[in-house]
């Protein structure tokens, strides 16, 4: 089991956008030092309530030298809103930075980002997204691309520089059947959204774990879920918590302001922000949250049952992802966490036999 870190890099009231990023930065570096094997932020440029990540491979170029082995991965690159080729070789140049730690995630990103954007209308995200994917894998594999589409025409040029790792991995995520399909087709991670209760993804996990054997890949879910841990008790964990887990939820509804119009999110095939979901996370009370495990709360050992739980049910999780830094949280509470992550609950995940050892 691997265990990583991610950050969608809330902007709350109190806190500076310069403020933000050194945070971020130190708690890159902690990471590292506490032995987590990746970090991810997402790549987002509107609604600074719900993130202000609007570069994360500069974010890795400036810690690679003050890190050992800590990955980096984006989650996600909006390929609709990309130049390919330009991508192709910011991805390239950070993994020659990071000695070959960097991990490409691939979307078509959230539906408000289209009509904020200003650029690329909602329904040419898909069929965008297709061809800039594969110009991408095309250039990222060190070939000289060539590809005639709709949007993109390449004809027979190299991109440079090239990747440090022959195969840069790839990861996507999304609530569609076909984002599922196809990861499971080309072998990717997947992303499981960090606000969604499990039984909403049952049937996208069939999906993909079937889509990855037809073609030969084992499979490789990634599971989200924003966390706050105390050896307090359970009226203590929610003084200290509560506050900012709602500060998480309404960032992430924020944006939804900012949506196409129903219709046209249906027709571009971005149902999911059809149904009001985020808007609704922040009217649910916080026994609710807990209940259908929207978020995290607890002691360490009650956090190691969680993890033992979702590893039952849910074949294939080989890595499980933890925001610690979100909602306003303090510098020094999210790198609180981590290091209870760290000693107290990694450890246990680690190696099984060692596990089982531990927790007798």
């Amino acid at each position: 089991m691997k265990f990583g870190l991610y950050s969608e890099m809330q902007l709350p009231s109190g806190k500076t956008e310069k403020q933000v990023y050194d945070e971020v930065i130190e708690q890159i570096i902690h990471a590292d030092k506490a032995g987590f094997d990746v970090y991810s932020l997402i790549d987002h440029h509107h609604f600074s309530k719900f993130s202000i990540s609007a570069s994360p491979l500069a974010v890795y170029s400036a810690v690679a030298s003050r890190t050992n082995n800590i990955r980096f991965r984006t989650a996600l690159h909006i390929l609709p809103a990309q130049n390919p080729l330009r991508l192709a070789g910011e991805i390239a140049a950070a993994d020659l930075i990071t000695n070959g730690r960097i991990e490409a995630g691939v979307g078509r990103g959230h539906a408000w980002v289209y009509p904020n954007q200003g650029i690329i209308p909602i329904e040419e995200a898909k069929p965008r997204f297709e061809e800039a994917l594969a110009i991408l894998e095309q250039a990222l594999r060190g070939e000289k691309v060539s590809y005639f589409g709709k949007y993109y025409t390449v004809d027979n040029v190299e991109v440079v520089p090239h990747p440090l790792q022959k195969k840069i991995p790839f990861t996507t995520g999304g609530t569609s059947e076909h984002t599922y399909r196809q990861a499971g087709e080309k072998g990717w991670g997947i992303f499981v959204p960090p606000l969604l209760p499990l039984a909403t993804l049952l049937d996208k996990f069939d999906i993909y774990r079937r889509a990855c054997w037809e073609n030969g890949h084992e499979p490789k879910i990634i599971w989200l879920r924003s966390i706050y841990m105390s050896d307090g008790d359970e009226k203590q964990i929610r003084q200290e918590a509560e506050e900012h887990f709602y500060n998480f939820l309404l960032g992430n509804a924020a944006p939804t302001v900012g949506l196409p119009d129903v219709e046209r999110m249906k027709n571009a095939g971005f149902h999911f922000y059809t149904k009001g979901i985020l808007q609704g996370l922040p009217r649910m009370s916080y026994e609710e949250l807990l209940e259908k495990n929207v978020v995290w709360a607890g002691t360490p050992e009650a956090i190691c049952e969680k993890i033992d739980k979702i590893k039952q049910e849910v074949e294939g999780l080989v890595e499980i992802d933890f925001l610690t830094n979100y909602g306003g949280m303090d510098h020094w509470k999210v790198l609180k966490q981590q290091e209870l992550l760290s000693k107290r609950v990694m450890p246990n995940f680690k190696n099984t036999k060692e596990s089982q050892l531990n927790r007798v």
